[in-house]
């Protein structure tokens, strides 16, 4: 990949750079509550697929194209509501929560089954064995399920939010992936404040 610049002694590719850029840009969009998350996310979703395919993520890899369908969606969903009153930031009820939790463990582990024999299974797509497979599969089922919960703006997003980013910054940092991971610790930052910004407008209205 074609290095943009090397900071001590990193090389950081266009593609990790504007990845990065557009991924942080669209996070801080979506804490602020802004239709402008949607269309940005796409650029972060192109760059960051072809770049964790290179570093063998593939869960990640693959979790892009669902990224970028659920961005038309998010897209579509909340410009229906211009020059409309916003819909509400509703709480899921306590048995969902229940059943969320249990599809977020059993796609975690059919997830991170496949990938650890994805090589065997499609070589010519997936010539080496996939790296880290289940911490990397659990970041890619829960963030299926967290950009869906955000899209229909539900409170819990924000604390599968924090889950996803707590262990991509692990995964990252071991596959020396510094630029991504500086980022997941900023999105750790921002998931937090996003959490704690929805919190306080869902009380204000109930």
């Amino acid at each position: 990949m074609q290095t943009a610049l090397t900071l001590l002694d990193y090389d950081i590719s266009w593609l990790e750079l504007i990845g990065t850029l557009t991924g942080l840009i669209s996070v801080w969009l979506a804490v602020k509550n802004r239709i402008g998350t949607w269309p940005i996310g796409l650029v972060n979703v192109l760059c960051f697929g072809v770049l964790f395919y290179h570093f063998r993520l593939y869960s990640d890899a693959l979790l892009q194209v669902y990224f970028f369908g659920m961005s038309l969606y998010g897209w579509y969903f909340w410009r229906q509501r211009a020059g409309k009153k916003e819909a509400p930031i509703q709480v899921l009820p306590r048995n969902s929560r229940w059943w969320w939790l249990a599809l977020l463990g059993a796609g975690t582990l059919v997830q991170g089954t496949l990938m650890s024999q994805v090589h065997a299974i499609a070589p010519a797509f997936f010539p080496e064995p996939a790296a880290f497979p289940y911490p990397d599969a659990f970041t890619t089922v829960a963030s299926i399920v967290a950009t869906f919960l955000l899209a229909r703006r539900y409170l819990e997003s924000w604390v599968l939010w924090v889950a996803v980013d707590v262990v991509s910054i692990a995964l990252y940092f071991s596959k020396g992936i510094l630029l991504v991971g500086i980022e997941y610790l900023i999105f750790l930052v921002l998931a937090s404040l996003g959490g704690l910004r929805w919190y306080r407008e869902y009380r204000n209205l109930n």
